[in-house]
């Protein structure tokens, strides 16, 4: 692989992020893939969105060939200080709140507010008729 032994820090790399000037970073490794952008099979929009970012996931992601992979020597220019690269975000779920998939208790606490005081209602009503035609 070529690269001369530079090291680039990951700043040094992201600028370098148009159709006209394209560098990517795979396993620890610079790739400038200038001239390679309308070769590539996938489109030139594929690599340009690998850019300013470690694109390692994404190259592994698509299975590239043995004969990719052996071509990606011509491209290499040096590699990246692994201290410049910014840690990846760990996905974490968030916190929801607990799902009850039983919403019986609930229905019936609804049907009560409901009926209870129509209960007292009814009942109040009846009392008075009661009390009234004696």
């Amino acid at each position: 692989m070529g690269g001369d032994g530079k090291v680039f820090t990951f700043e040094e790399v992201s600028v370098h992020n148009n159709h006209k000037d394209c560098w990517l970073i795979i396993n620890g490794k610079v790739y400038d893939v200038t001239k390679f952008m309308e070769d590539h099979p996938g489109g030139d929009e594929v690599l340009l969105s690998s850019t300013g970012q470690d694109a390692t996931d994404d190259f592994e992601d698509v299975g590239h060939s043995d004969s990719a992979r052996e071509m990606m020597g011509e491209y290499c220019i040096g590699d990246v200080d692994a201290s410049t690269v910014p840690q990846k975000k760990k996905y974490k779920v968030p916190n929801q709140p607990h799902y009850n998939q039983d919403k019986t208790s609930e229905f019936i606490i609804k049907i009560l507010q409901f009926l209870v005081p129509l209960a007292i209602l009814g009942l109040a009503f009846g009392i008075r008729l009661y009390t009234k035609s004696t």
